[in-house]
């Protein structure tokens, strides 16, 4: 089975994101990794504030909340999608044959059991 195919016979069980090649920034693996973490910072600030971790009120609802979390999600995701066009471009890493190991390494491991990629 084609993994196109594949994807819309399990289309309750894949989120397809498609992110764009962000052509106004030259990133490179150093750039991009600062980047990340950043992002990755801004999350778990967000997901500590939503527990009240950092003891200051939460004058946030939690709708507004989640969809802040939801948004840096995507700037997470958005962050490593350039890393992989570094990884392709800078590299000739091939980002398409890493995404079928990975789905090979989520199975091996139990985390996806039905046969998706």
């Amino acid at each position: 089975m084609s993994f196109v195919k594949t994807i819309e016979k399990h289309r309750d069980s894949i989120k397809t994101i498609s992110l764009p090649r962000l052509n106004g920034l030259k990133p490179d693996l150093i750039s991009t990794m600062i980047k990340l973490t950043e992002e990755v910072g801004e999350l778990g600030q967000l997901i500590g504030k939503m527990r009240g971790m950092s003891g200051e009120k939460i004058e946030i609802n939690e709708e507004e909340l989640y969809r802040k979390i939801a948004g840096e999600l995507l700037d997470v995701s958005q962050t490593t999608i350039t890393m992989m066009f570094v990884l392709e471009e800078d590299y000739d890493v091939d980002i398409d044959k890493a995404v079928k190991q990975h789905y090979r390494k989520l199975k091996q491991k139990g985390y996806l059991v039905d046969e998706i990629g």
